[in-house]
């Protein structure tokens, strides 16, 4: 049945969300398809996605940022890893620079989309929302091609244990996705519950002006140091001309951080004896390594943890902070029990627990009228999904900068509506013809996060196409330098005879 309704503004491109990724979208549509009509439609009221988002102190890029920066504009401070805030300076002048800006719908979230084959089209349901009087209606539109940039974290909340005796503490509890503004934890004791990205980074912002702050961790996390300021980077961004340092700098550091990825692939053994012997030089002498900087898994396994300049080490040495390895028992009055029988005293308790993760930002879709089956699809490339036409993903890395596989995945769907536009056929579909391809979780993390939500995601193939190889270099060679028309591809639906070419 056709969907088509004429008065219904249509798009050639939807992207989903204005962080990051779909900044970079806006860009590769406006510089690689200027006959195409787009606009990016932002839940909440701001460029910035996640970087708008955290608000906790210290946030910061857990990637070096000239990896993490846009290829198409390279990063020009001599920060390598920077603060949350001036990431946010840099989306939001990129957005303005290209005029990316006046193409956002910001309190639009979509809530359904339905693809249909007769007419090449993706219908959909979005609720707008008005700031001033707080009143949501529902808007309809159709595009040509759905491309999600809102990557795979749930916004609305986090991930909240239901921690015993909870209601029983006296102080305050706060999640780093719900930082409060007004948040006085001067000469407060502080307790950070977890040993990931945001705990590491919360415990030396916070040490700065707390009483004391203990990270409290159920296990280790892999640690590594890394110098704010990269020296041999800012050497070759000298002696580089300014055309050749930005792509440089960025192909240096990838291989590096992807070296460093495949040694402890293949040598884990060695790995963690290094990251052992480095994390051990930083502490003070009689320091328990082994209790508070062992994980029991294998380096990469779960995605490091990079701390600026030894940030969190030297919290520790001056004696302002502290980290406990310990199962909770339950909250007190004054803090917390731990299963050890000691107690921690908190005014203030940081429940760094994790994030909640949401595929395509909780969009309801349809193909034909049948529902997406997430869990029994594969992906093609990391990027689109087995049988489901005109549809896209931004999904970065997990061993490496989120951009790197963005800005790869933003030019391959440019290169495919060329492709469609120039040959009047409006649908691309991959689809798996092989029965020997077997499927294996996405991400391929043991973390916390990934773990409690992979049963909802897409699943990635044993072998190429379908296989997500967490490679910059391999990427490169199959999204931007490989023929768009593979066996996998299908590209049907041409255009009416009446209608001119597009998407």
């Amino acid at each position: 049945m056709s969907v088509h309704t004429p008065d219904v503004e249509h798009l050639d491109v939807l992207v989903v969300g204005a962080g990051l990724s779909g900044i970079g979208a806006g860009h590769y549509l406006q510089t690689d398809c200027p006959w195409a009509s787009y606009a990016i439609f932002e839940a909440r009221d701001a460029i910035g996605g996640t970087w708008d988002l955290f608000r906790y102190p210290g946030v910061r890029s857990d990637s070096d940022m000239y990896t993490l920066g846009y290829s198409f504009r390279p990063w020009d401070s001599d920060k390598s890893i920077a603060d949350g805030a001036a990431i946010l300076d840099y989306i939001r002048e990129t957005a303005a620079v290209e005029g990316i800006d006046r193409h956002i719908r910001f309190n639009h979230r979509i809530t359904r989309a339905d693809w249909s084959t007769p007419d090449a089209r993706w219908s959909i349901t979005a609720e707008r929302t008005d700031v001033e009087s707080g009143i949501t209606e529902e808007i309809h539109l159709t595009c040509g091609f759905l491309f999600s940039c809102s990557g795979y974290y749930r916004y609305d909340q986090g991930h909240q244990p239901d921690f015993a005796g909870l209601s029983d503490f006296g102080g305050v509890v706060v999640h780093p996705q719900q930082w409060p503004d007004d948040l006085d934890y001067a000469d407060k004791r502080v307790v950070v519950i977890g040993s990931g990205a945001t705990a590491v980074t919360l415990v030396p912002s916070m040490a700065d002006e707390a009483a004391h702050v203990t990270m409290l961790q159920r296990s280790p996390t892999y640690i590594m140091a890394l110098p704010a300021k990269n020296p041999l980077v800012n050497v070759l961004r000298k002696v580089l001309p300014k055309r050749l340092s930005g792509p440089v700098v960025k192909w240096f550091n990838a291989l590096m951080t992807q070296g460093s990825y495949r040694f402890s692939q293949r040598h884990p053994g060695a790995a963690r004896k290094v990251i052992r012997a480095l994390v051990k030089a930083q502490l003070p002498t009689g320091y328990e390594v082994d209790v508070h900087f062992k994980p029991t898994y294998d380096p990469w396994d779960q995605r490091l943890c990079l701390v600026p300049d030894g940030d969190l080490f030297k919290a520790i040495k001056r004696g302002d902070a502290s980290v406990v390895t310990d199962q909770i028992e339950t909250f007190t009055p004054d803090g917390i029990r731990l299963q050890s029988g000691a107690e921690l005293p908190a005014d203030v308790v940081v429940t760094a627990t994790g994030l909640e993760l949401l595929f395509l930002g909780g969009i309801e879709a349809r193909v034909d009228g049948a529902p997406l089956d997430l869990p029994n699809k594969l992906t093609y490339k990391g990027m689109m999904l087995e049988d489901v036409p005109n549809l896209a993903i931004a999904i970065g890395y997990t061993n490496a900068s989120w951009t790197l596989k963005c800005d790869l995945t933003c030019q391959y769907v440019t290169r495919l509506l060329d492709h469609m536009h120039t040959t009047g056929l409006r649908q691309c579909t991959p689809e798996n013809r092989d029965a020997s391809v077997t499927a294996a979780p996405l991400l391929g993390l043991s973390s916390g996060y990934v773990t409690r939500s992979m049963d909802k995601f897409p699943k990635q193939g044993s072998r190429f196409p379908w296989q997500v190889k967490q490679s910059y270099l391999a990427d490169y060679r199959a999204l931007k330098r490989s023929d768009i028309r593979d066996e996998a591809m299908q590209f049907t639906n041409p255009a009416p005879a009446n209608e001119p070419a597009t998407v």
